[in-house]
């Protein structure tokens, strides 16, 4: 007898429409980093705020609903329903991006900055009651199935995202220096006010829909005073870090040579990393009231998810500007004669054609398409296939993702030419395919291995040039693609009656979106972009380490479980 909870699937399909708009809000913003430094005339390290604006939301967004649930001694998200919080986090990325009409008129970044981070705290919101939405759709244990559908959905929205920002901003996918100068920001503005609308209809939706349960549960909550205090002091430095960034660094006159901007990041980095594994070591001496922090595998994933999110934000919000660089180096190799000035007067009056930088949309819709890639492939697994299924389908399905990678290109009104210059990239596929099946789908494995290929793929990238270089950094997005749905089970695997808490904890850790790109900016107007690209290396080391860690430490839980059993 068959006693599994069916799926809703008219309530998933409408879910997974909020999961394609937080992917194509978060890779438009690649578009529209290399639109405001050319506007606003900003540095590599300015122009990554954008990221930390909207980023920092999703930590805010978190630790708020963390702390008044702990005052109010209610879980406010399970009082509301998973129903209600979208359509909260909804209407409050209404209010910001309604609020991005009024901050563009103002021709002031810090209130662009300001409209962003509005839009990034309804996502915080939407992100923390969709995803167990998701999995009480259904029976818990096709969940993840469900999470799979929703991932893949969320990366055709990071594939087409830039596509269209691109063409509602400059009528075409080419970032042309020269066009973003003459753009009028009542452009701008309007796509934020139907990009609000968008929201709102969404929201809507969710509200009166009678398909859409709205998923309440026991709402009491423990009072966890230690952990309680740690996630506050945190939050308030941290509060207090970015605030004194975005002030030194969004005002007139500001010194692009401070190094000041460079010593808070890192100091705001170390403070966190610092803090929890302080707190972990603390609660294995005494677990009172310290909740979830006892846990190495949560407080290493934590710092996992800070590390992963950073690094695939960064990879792609510098890439406009590395594309730049390697135009400029490639043609100084031809052309030994030329100046940096008189390169950037070509440009500026179209005399070369199809140079890199002018692709940067499609590449970036090449690099957010990778984790679709990735995430279609490891969504091969979730399904009940017979072992020589899943090995043909291992192979046909990241190809498949492919061709619409380059279908919505084409559409976009990419040329067949700019087309072509992607296919090579068919055989960095294999690559990742080959990631796969050395991982045996052991979670701990597949993200071990996946590290070691990100590093050798960022390695790649700073010390060759032209396509090989191009593709290298790309394929930063296949490394990552199914890394964050296996730092988080791994994190909160035998939490028991902290997996709640322990969730909470990790969605707070979006926060490495507001850190690393910033970083990786700042190490650019310092040294140069190729650089800079140490950053990501260094992110796929961590979350190599965390792969071998988290391994040991479960074995070690299994051995004595079953010891005790």
């Amino acid at each position: 007898m068959n006693n599994k909870k069916p799926t809703n699937y008219p309530a998933l399909y409408t879910l997974v429409g909020v999961f394609f708009f937080w992917g194509f809000i978060a890779a438009s913003n690649g578009v529209f980093i290399p639109f405001c430094k050319s506007k606003f005339e900003l540095s590599q390290f300015q122009s990554q705020l954008i990221d930390s604006a909207f980023y920092f939301a999703y930590y805010i967004g978190a630790f708020l609903l963390f702390i008044f649930s702990v005052i109010g001694r209610r879980d406010l998200l399970n009082h509301w329903g998973f129903k209600n919080g979208i359509v909260y986090g909804l209407i409050m990325s209404v209010v910001g991006a309604f609020a991005m009409y009024p901050a563009l008129a103002s021709n002031n970044f810090s209130f662009i900055l300001g409209a962003l981070f509005i839009i990034g705290l309804g996502f915080s919101l939407q992100q923390t009651a969709a995803q167990p939405f998701a999995i009480n759709l259904g029976d818990e244990s096709t969940g993840a199935n469900r999470l799979n559908l929703a991932g893949g959905v969320n990366s055709f929205g990071t594939t087409i995202g830039p596509i269209i920002f691109a063409l509602a901003l400059l009528g075409t996918t080419k970032m042309d220096v020269s066009l973003i100068k003459e753009l009028s920001l009542s452009t701008v503005q309007w796509l934020y006010i139907i990009i609000g609308g968008a929201f709102f209809l969404a929201a809507i939706l969710f509200k009166f829909s009678n398909k859409l349960p709205a998923m309440k549960a026991d709402s009491t909550i423990d009072n966890e005073n230690k952990a309680t205090i740690l996630i506050s002091i945190i939050s308030l430095v941290l509060i207090v870090v970015i605030s004194l960034i975005f002030y030194q660094n969004t005002g007139q006159g500001v010194d692009h040579s401070s190094h000041t901007a460079l010593y808070l990041i890192l100091s705001g980095i170390s403070f966190l990393v610092i803090a929890l594994l302080t707190a972990n070591r603390l609660a294995k001496k005494d677990a009172t009231a310290w909740g979830a922090f006892k846990y190495p595998q949560l407080v290493l994933g934590m710092i996992a998810i800070f590390t992963y999110v950073g690094t695939e934000v960064t990879i792609q919000s510098n890439l406009g500007e590395y594309l730049k660089q390697l135009d400029f180096a490639n043609f100084f190799t031809i052309n030994k004669g030329i100046t940096y000035d008189g390169f950037k007067q070509l440009l500026m009056t179209h005399q070369i054609k199809g140079h890199w930088a002018a692709m940067t949309p499609m590449l970036i819709s090449l690099y957010w398409g990778s984790l679709m890639i990735g995430r279609w492939a490891g969504a091969v697994s979730a399904f009940n296939l017979s072992s020589k299924a899943k090995r043909i389908a291992m192979i046909i399905v990241p190809y498949i993702a492919f061709l619409v990678i380059l279908a919505a290109n084409y559409i976009g009104g990419e040329s067949t030419q700019n087309i072509k210059v992607l296919l090579p990239y068919a055989g960095v596929i294999v690559i990742q395919i080959f990631g796969f099946y050395l991982g045996q789908n052991k979670p701990a494995k597949t993200l071990m291995i996946f590290g070691i290929l990100g590093i050798i793929a960022m390695i790649t990238g700073i010390y060759t040039t032209g396509s090989i270089a191009v593709f290298a950094l790309v394929s930063g997005g296949l490394f990552c693609s199914v890394m964050w749905p296996v730092i988080f089970s791994l994190s909160v695997q035998g939490l028991g009656k902290f997996t709640s808490q322990g969730s909470a904890f990790l969605v707070m850790m979006i926060l490495g979106g507001a850190f690393l790109p910033p970083l990786q900016g700042k190490i650019a107007d310092i040294f140069n972009i190729s650089v800079s690209y140490w950053v990501p290396v260094a992110g796929y080391a961590y979350l190599t380490l965390f792969a071998f860690l988290v391994a040991k430490i479960h074995k070690k839980n299994s051995l004595e479980a079953t010891a005790n059993a």
